[in-house]
């Protein structure tokens, strides 16, 4: 076996080992007793069903990531990416050209693949537990949308990346990055008012004491928000959630419409209070700044593999190309990104404390956000007693525990 080769596979293996690692650790944290300090937030009913929805959902996904690193494998194997890479060569497009071809009919390929994954996700994990909303029509139109968005921003930008990385020379990385920061930062601008309306319906909060108390602690905290807007969440499933997204002018303060059915008015404003603590905290431009810095790395990283030809022909490709060079990256990415994720993770736990923090300083009471959290965890079913590898590789928000404790001690 070539050197590439194995170095490439290994890659492939070692990151889903750790994570196939973590996914077992979590369902052996499983408890069919309900643990003393849960309570008070779940009855024994509502607690063994959240433990059989972690199980689902970690059986499924031990089940699809299997099968899609068999699949990469055994395409690659069989000579795919060589097949596939002769035949945009015929084609004579040159570097840019054959690079969407090859890129573009990977992805459609993927995409193609993830359908029936999602399908199942949708209309049987979810459906069984009874979140799903979501009919036929909304799930094909999703994806067709999903699609022409991409064909709209992605390709476009992968063809100016493509080129600059053939035509800039050493400097390509540098040239390369500067492209898709400003991207990302034109996509935070645009999002809010052009790509999130095209798959949900946001209207404004109803005249009434909620939304007064809303937009008056905003005011008195500093956040420059004109309305508040309902989104129409419960179509594709009854978990609620809130978020705040773009810049400037074009911010925008959302509520699930599932969020007000679930919450009280004064957990609802402790929920908003959380949100705004991200915009006081900085974290939203924190969060800008590191996407950039991530994608600078990840161009410098894959300028070395543009300089080690025997990486590409690894493929089973007739000659180094970009297009072969990104794939043989985008392979070898995952432990690295694997680690990186920890550290992302730990930060967003990080941010999200800071985040209850401020609610709790800013609303007096750490009760109506804990309230809040108790109510959401629980409808969502939530798994309370997640293991510490699993909580390392996947948890953006720290456990519900955590968060209670300190809420508890923070309010008092």
């Amino acid at each position: 076996m070539q050197p590439a080769v194995a170095l490439i596979l290994a890659a492939l293996v070692v990151e889903h080992a750790v994570r196939v690692t973590g996914d077992l650790l979590n369902l052996r944290a499983l408890d069919s007793v309900l643990p003393p300090e849960f309570r008070d937030v779940y009855d024994a009913e509502r607690y063994h069903r959240a433990q059989d929805y972690a199980r689902a959902r970690l059986h499924f996904g031990l089940v699809t990531s299997t099968a899609e690193l068999a699949l990469t494998v055994a395409f690659w194997l069989l000579g795919g990416f060589g097949w596939l890479d002769g035949l945009v060569r015929r084609a004579g497009l040159g570097a840019v050209g054959s690079g969407l071809l090859f890129i573009g009919a990977l992805l459609l390929g993927r995409g193609l693949l993830d359908v029936p994954v999602a399908w199942w996700s949708t209309f049987v994990v979810e459906e069984r537990f009874g979140f799903n909303r979501t009919n036929g029509r909304t799930f094909v139109t999703d994806r067709v949308r999903g699609l022409v968005l991409a064909l709209l921003l992605g390709a476009p930008l992968l063809a100016l990346v493509v080129w600059v990385l053939a035509t800039r020379g050493p400097a390509a990385w540098l040239w390369g990055w500067g492209v898709i920061a400003i991207a990302l930062l034109l996509l935070q601008l645009v999002a809010p008012t052009w790509i999130l309306p095209r798959f949900n319906r946001f209207v404004p909060l109803a005249e009434g004491p909620l939304r007064d108390a809303i937009l008056g602690y905003a005011q008195r905290e500093g956040y420059p928000v004109q309305d508040v807007w309902v989104m129409d969440g419960s179509r594709r499933s009854t978990k609620a959630n809130a978020f705040f997204t773009g810049f400037g002018r074009r911010k925008r303060l959302a509520l699930f419409d599932t969020l007000l059915e679930t919450l009280d008015p004064e957990a609802t404003v402790a929920v908003v209070a959380h949100e705004v603590g991200h915009y006081r905290r900085g974290h939203v431009v924190q969060g800008a700044v590191l996407a950039v810095l991530h994608v600078g790395l990840l161009l410098w990283l894959f300028s070395l593999v543009l300089k080690t030809p025997a990486l590409s022909l690894a493929l089973d490709v007739t000659s180094p190309s970009i297009h072969a060079a990104l794939v043989v990256f985008a392979l070898l990415l995952g432990p690295l990104e694997l680690v990186l994720s920890v550290f992302l993770h730990a930060w967003s736990r990080h941010n999200e404390r800071e985040a209850d923090r401020f609610a709790v300083e800013t609303t007096g009471t750490g009760d109506a956000l804990a309230r809040g959290l108790r109510r959401l965890s629980t409808d969502g079913l939530s798994n309370p007693t997640p293991h510490p590898l699993y909580v390392l590789l996947h948890y953006s928000h720290p456990p519900l525990s955590e968060r209670l404790r300190t809420l508890a001690g923070e309010g008092a």
